[in-house]
């Protein structure tokens, strides 16, 4: 048996498909109840926003919640190094004046 404890850690949630899945359970909660009796159809005026408005609201909490909990270190850190510090510029060029096409090359391969 391990001495080791398995880390728990979370992955980040797709605020995006949050939002969707959870309008997507109150329309079929609001189907399901007028198809089976439990409202009108006279109803769905004001019914039919109910999920939109509530998926809404989660996704502007879950947005605002998720922000407090990211911190400044990673966005510091990246911000430090000069831009395209990892990259290194191949700078012999193969091609020069002589080797550009012009229109007139291609007339002539073309004769």
């Amino acid at each position: 048996m391990s001495t080791t404890e398995p880390t728990r850690g979370t992955h980040p949630v797709v605020i995006g498909h949050l939002v969707m899945g959870l309008a997507f359970l109150g329309l079929v909660g609001i189907w399901a109840a007028v198809e089976y009796g439990g409202v009108s159809t006279e109803d769905l005026r004001w019914l039919l926003p109910l999920p939109w408005v509530f998926a809404g609201a989660t996704g502007l909490l879950a947005v605002t919640l998720s922000g407090r909990r990211r911190t400044a270190a990673p966005y510091a850190a990246a911000t430090t190094e000069p831009p395209y510090a990892e990259h290194e510029f191949d700078t012999d060029h193969t091609t020069g004046p002589d080797d550009t096409v012009t229109d007139l090359d291609h007339e002539e391969e073309q004769r």
